[in-house]
């Protein structure tokens, strides 16, 4: 697999020089860095190419590098079920830069380019709906960024004398701060309810 993940790198880079900025073979997966613009460009061609034929879209995700000056990698996975292979782009971009979308290549990265603008903020120029996927109406910030807190901005409850669901800022109450999370069989050093019983039963 690795000999003929080998070929089908130099062959891309040989082909598209314009788009290849660097390739890697790592776990037995092709790797290829592209430049922002030119994604759509070498999507197309990994389609199209007899050699390639990446025809399926297998997913589009990111990874948030908080230190670096370009922050963020949009990564995409595509599939040869033609030639039995897989390979991973992977773009670097800014935290204010776009991205060109691939929606007119593969009408299937329409939902997965709106979960990484949902989940990272970053946008994808081109796309033809370009808005939240999973988190509610009037969300604030991108939860898989590293600087997003754990517990969130605001959480929601239903009211029940308003009668409807509410959104208030996160409290963390004093007790789950405090808590043991060490279980009885870990060693606690106090006696749970119930446990005096068995002392009882052993007189």
């Amino acid at each position: 697999m690795t000999e003929a993940l080998t070929e089908l790198g130099t062959y891309i880079e040989a082909k598209r020089p314009d788009c290849v900025l660097a390739w890697d073979i790592t776990h037995d997966e092709l790797n290829v860095d592209v430049a922002p613009a030119s994604i759509t460009g070498l999507v197309e061609f990994l389609k199209t190419d007899s050699t390639c034929k990446f025809s399926s879209l297998v997913d589009i995700t990111a990874v948030d590098y908080a230190g670096r000056a370009k922050r963020f990698d949009v990564v995409y996975h595509f599939l040869s079920m033609y030639q039995n292979h897989r390979i991973r782009l992977r773009v670097s971009v800014r935290e204010d830069q776009m991205v060109p979308s691939i929606c007119e290549i593969h009408p299937s990265a329409n939902w997965f380019e709106r979960e990484v603008f949902d989940m990272f903020g970053i946008l994808f120029s081109g796309h033809p709906d370009l808005r939240r996927i999973l988190t509610d109406y009037g969300f604030r910030g991108y939860p898989l960024r590293k600087d997003f807190p754990t517990t969130g901005y605001t959480e929601v409850r239903y009211d029940e004398a308003q009668k409807r669901v509410i959104y208030e800022p996160v409290s963390l109450v004093q007790e789950y701060r405090q808590f043991d999370f060490m279980s009885p069989w870990e060693g606690a050093e106090y006696i749970l309810p119930g446990d005096e019983k068995k002392d009882e039963a052993a007189k």
